[in-house]
């Protein structure tokens, strides 16, 4: 790359990094990347939405919080100080944290978290990555306000598999919630109900002009006619799986989880917590006499109460004759049904891996180790002497083959590097059900599920697994966003019902399945996924719907090292923080 090419991608950087904060310090590295030093300040923030103020945690005085910038190869180094009275952690989601586990982020499961006036580096190399990630605390409800978004450029002199975009534009959808979120998943733990639901959805922190009193906080994407523009999508809400669509527009799909995938064009998005898109976005020319709404409402399965109201941000055409804009039309999309579970298995089945020789998909052809883990909810016994408000008296729950995963009160990831797993945890999650039953049918009688127990599923380096998650129907069948950390995976197949062994797998795509971190278990169905075991240390997956997290449906991997050096987890840094 020439000077000038160098130049143009260096100010690009620095266009896109200042957007939200100052450039990070930049140091070279000796792994084909820089190191890129950041620090998160956590302190309590005053702000004010849908005309209530309150105090919220946020990161560096923001809401949304800082926009991370990197390139593939880079090591970023962030310095996470805790001012707050909350204990915290904060996770990079997406990113596979190759042999730095101590870097992911969930308390409890690799850190203990970072207590109040303490601090903590995380230090990690991005490694065969780039796209739309994002960051976000890992510790009880708290991402409600501590998110960012994540954005690993190609290298220097890579370019995208796609028509370079005139303008990058992320895209935050978040979840807002007048009262505390402590107070409110506190509150649903103690009484056993399901949890108060958000009172906003938000569009790069701001709810629009459908809320009361919101028409000023409203997202504004200028844009001109006759370009394309890359919008980095990021479903940040804590609890629900998004329906996104703009008025006269349609996408180019070109991403999924900092994936790339074959592109398809699309005029409705499914985006479920946890999950990123980039998508391209061709404007009009010439530039039409009228504004487009941009929505977000929810997709919404279960049998619960959920936020049913819809986030608006709206594109505008930059356009020489102001005065015209100001009398055109507004124009609305039409959203589907809440529960319209087509759509969104129509929209889920048009994703495949781009499968180039530069950006191959390494699906794993045969597999060693299989599993087959229930997903759902179920239900815990009324303490005595007191009145529980969950299904018939009962205290709401969340499993994974009936297991409600306990945090223990010291880090996984410590007890199991330093063998000191005596108390802490057990080896024996079930690889199956240890009750079979018609799992999308009539549900059985008893729903309780076994808590108060950390079990741990442990497999060899470098082992090739496939795990179907099936969705049961115990307290109503829900899409549930399964999250893996540590690894991406390939979703082989999908389908309503039960799962079959004997006639599903010869179906399995093995040539171009979508490469994903999180995806949406189908309601009243099951999804395939398969990984390759490569990298040691302990890796969390869970439900990425927070209340369901809360609830226990949460599993860990515990990856045994392999014989190389290289194959190995290396020991903790020194400012690893204390339980």
């Amino acid at each position: 790359m020439g000077f000038s090419g160098f130049f143009s991608a260096a100010v690009m950087l620095i266009f896109f990094v200042g957007f939200f904060m100052a450039v990070p310090e930049v140091v070279a590295a000796n792994h084909g990347g820089v190191t890129r030093h950041y620090k998160f300040s956590i302190r309590m923030k005053n702000i004010t939405r849908l005309c209530r103020t309150k105090s919220i945690v946020a990161v560096n005085g923001k809401f949304p919080g800082p926009r991370v910038v990197a390139r593939e190869g880079d090591r970023l180094v962030v310095k996470v100080v805790n001012h707050v009275s909350n204990n915290i952690t904060i996770h990079w989601h997406g990113i596979k944290q190759l042999r730095s586990g101590w870097a992911d982020g969930p308390a409890y499961i690799t850190q203990c978290p970072i207590r109040t006036g303490q601090s903590y580096v995380y230090n990690f190399t991005i490694t065969g990555q780039r796209g739309t990630l994002f960051w976000h605390a890992h510790f009880s409800w708290l991402r409600a306000t501590v998110y960012g978004p994540l954005i690993i450029l190609p290298r220097r002199n890579e370019s995208y598999p796609f028509l370079k975009p005139y303008k990058q534009v992320p895209i935050l959808f978040g979840e807002w919630f007048n009262a505390d979120p402590e107070a409110v998943i506190n509150q649903s733990l103690q009484t056993g109900a399901g949890p108060n639901v958000s009172d906003a959805y938000t569009l790069n922190g701001l709810p629009g002009p459908l809320y009361n009193c919101s028409a000023k906080d409203t997202f504004k994407l200028k844009v001109k006619p006759g370009k394309t523009y890359l919008l980095r999508l990021i479903n940040a809400a804590l609890n629900d799986e998004l329906f996104f669509r703009i008025a006269n527009h349609s996408f180019t799909v070109v991403e999924a989880d900092a994936s790339y995938v074959k592109p398809f064009e699309t005029d409705i998005l499914v985006i479920a917590p946890g999950q990123t898109t980039n998508v391209l976005l061709k404007t009009k020319s010439p530039a039409p006499n009228a504004t487009f709404f941009m929505l977000a409402r929810p997709y919404a399965t279960g049998m619960g109460t959920f936020d049913n109201t819809t986030v608006a941000g709206i594109l505008e055409y930059e356009n020489p004759s102001t005065s015209s804009l100001k009398n055109a039309p507004l124009l609305k999309p039409v959203l589907p049904a809440f529960n319209a579970t087509n759509v969104v298995a129509n929209f889920s089945n048009k994703f495949r891996s781009l499968a180039t020789t530069k950006f191959p998909a390494n699906v794993p052809q045969k597999v060693e180790k299989k599993f087959f883990f229930t997903v759902g909810l179920g239900s815990n016994p009324c303490p005595k002497n007191q009145t529980c408000q969950g299904p018939n008296g009962t205290k709401f729950a969340a499993s994974m083959n009936n297991i409600s995963f306990a945090l223990p009160s010291t880090a996984l990831l410590q007890s199991y590097f330093f063998s000191k797993s005596n108390g802490v945890f057990t080896t024996d999650f079930p690889d199956f059900p240890l009750h079979p039953f018609n799992y999308t049918g009539n549900p059985p009688n008893n729903t309780h599920v076994i808590n108060g127990t950390t079990k741990v599923e442990v497999i060899p380096f470098n082992t090739s697994v496939e795990v179907v998650l099936q969705d049961t129907s115990i307290l109503g069948a829900e899409s549930h966003p399964l999250h893996l950390h540590g690894y991406n995976f390939y979703v082989v197949g999908q389908g309503f019902g039960n799962f079959d062994p004997k006639n599903d797998p010869p179906k399995f795509n093995l040539v171009d399945p979508v490469e994903r971190n999180t995806v949406g278990v189908p309601s009243g169905g099951w999804v395939a996924i398969r990984f390759q075991a490569d990298n040691p240390g302990v890796w969390l997956m869970h439900c990425h719907f927070d209340v369901h997290l809360s609830w226990g449906l949460r599993m860990a991997w515990v990856v045994l090292d392999g014989k190389l050096p290289n194959q190995k987890l290396p020991p903790p840094p020194s400012d690893l923080p204390k339980c």
